[in-house]
């Protein structure tokens, strides 16, 4: 069973500023209300650990492998609850340079396995709702520099 969810924003800065705000991990406690952390060496084919708190849900930790690291286009982790196949989450970050000072930030997931259907409510709502709320603040964020 597979599921996709996908968010954009208008920011109204370039690609590199964006980026910048959005790889830096040590700033997320203090802006970012989805993604609390973002720990380890991001490097494709790394594992990283992150810790995620969707609006109205339980958070949770977890170890997802670096797929993609590439500057000012696209970051993109895949992720487990438990073992392979449960419930894989591949999330994704790009950022399209509109080559007019502005950038569209896409943040979407894929979501794979057999426990998707218990989790489509949830999906819809709360992740859908943190995938927002970090978005607007990352565009709030950059636009105030």
């Amino acid at each position: 069973m597979a599921k996709e969810i996908r968010t954009e924003i208008l920011i109204n800065a370039t690609p590199d500023k964006v980026w910048a705000a959005l790889t830096d991990f040590n700033q997320y406690p203090k802006w970012n209300p989805f993604i609390k952390s973002i720990k380890g060496d991001v490097k494709v084919g790394n594992t990283i650990t992150a810790r995620i708190e969707p609006p109205d849900a339980s958070g949770m930790t977890f170890k997802p492998k670096v797929l993609a690291f590439e500057a000012n286009k696209e970051f993109r982790w895949l992720g487990h609850l438990f073992i392979p196949g449960l419930f894989d989450g591949e999330h994704i970050f790009e950022l399209l340079d509109h080559k007019d000072g502005n950038t569209t930030f896409i943040q979407r997931e894929k979501f794979n396995g057999i426990l998707v259907p218990l989790f489509r409510k949830m999906l819809d709502n709360n992740t859908v709702n943190g995938f927002n709320q970090m978005n607007r603040k990352l565009k709030e964020l950059v636009e105030s520099e």
